[in-house]
């Protein structure tokens, strides 16, 4: 096995260490995955094109481009304007306020995203900066703080007070797909349940814990289609008007109960066996399968 060490073209920091196996295809693979970038080609350090996997030595430095001509690193330390180098840290100045990161951060997560295609390659965007040398976007640094934060760990964290939908909206403008789709289910997740959904005998129970026996828990025009309210108390509670259709009612106690005009059908008569209704309203459209 030889190992070498992996540089972006013309840089001599964030180096990568990696193992050599197969082809160079493979090498370039693996170089553009550490490196984030779309590694094409490579170079020794005197600037020779290696194009064949066995000219390189255990513990060769090497510099990886995308294409472009060989640059030499040493040249960041004799031209102060090359100091900003294509892997160094940068500055983002959203809507005003400033966020510090890799440049690697914002082109390894989501390669196909705005994001990396902006900062991938070295002014092919035409990026606007400001006095501070900040790369100025204008979009909204709440909901871009959540993006900037999943792309360096790649998790959705969303403080306090920052709407989801905001964060969304963010994720689908910068072409962040696999945020947009966690966002989507994060969001339909937190949304109340229809007003017309079926209530279950979890949430059920736990209406009636609240409520003491002698006291009416107001369920009219509730609905409770298919919902297992079998062997449960249901004294005093007013059903007028409720959907009870396919409501397993087994054993339960409706004494004293309301069913004034519900909707009570069952496909089976077991539904209702062994149903207590001592002087409840008995006025119930009950339809028998």
């Amino acid at each position: 096995m030889r190992r070498v060490t992996l540089f972006v073209n013309g840089t001599s920091t964030n180096g990568k260490v990696v193992a050599v196996y197969g082809s160079m295809e493979d090498l370039l693979s693996v170089a553009s995955s550490k490196l984030g970038i779309r590694a094409s080609s490579v170079y020794n350090g005197n600037g020779g094109l290696i194009d064949d996997i066995t000219l390189i030595r255990d513990d060769d430095v090497l510099y990886i481009s995308e294409g472009d001509s060989f640059e030499d690193p040493q040249d960041d330390f004799r031209d102060p304007d090359k100091c900003q180098t294509h892997t160094d840290w940068l500055t983002l100045n959203v809507g005003g306020r400033c966020f510090t990161t890799t440049r690697s951060t914002l082109v390894s997560k989501e390669p196909e995203s705005m994001l990396a295609h902006m900062f991938r390659e070295k002014d092919v965007w035409g990026n606007k900066q400001d006095s501070q040398g900040a790369y100025l976007i204008d979009r909204s640094p709440d909901y871009f703080e959540p993006i900037l934060n999943y792309l360096r760990h790649g998790q959705l964290i969303i403080n306090e007070g920052i709407n989801p939908l905001g964060v969304l909206e963010e994720a689908r403008f910068f072409g962040i797909e696999q945020l947009a789709e966690q966002l989507e289910t994060l969001i339909k997740s937190s949304q109340p349940p229809d007003d017309h959904s079926p209530l279950t005998r979890k949430e059920f129970i736990r209406f009636l814990l609240a409520t003491t026996t002698k006291e009416e828990l107001r369920c009219q025009g509730l609905n409770f289609t298919g919902a297992d309210l079998s062997r449960l108390d249901l004294r005093y509670i007013n059903f007028k008007m409720a959907n009870l259709k396919g409501t397993n009612l087994t054993h339960a106690n409706l004494s004293w109960a309301n069913l004034s005009r519900p909707v009570l059908e069952v496909s089976d008569e077991q539904s209702l066996k062994g149903v207590d209704m001592e002087k409840s309203d008995d006025r119930i459209n009950l339809k028998l399968h």
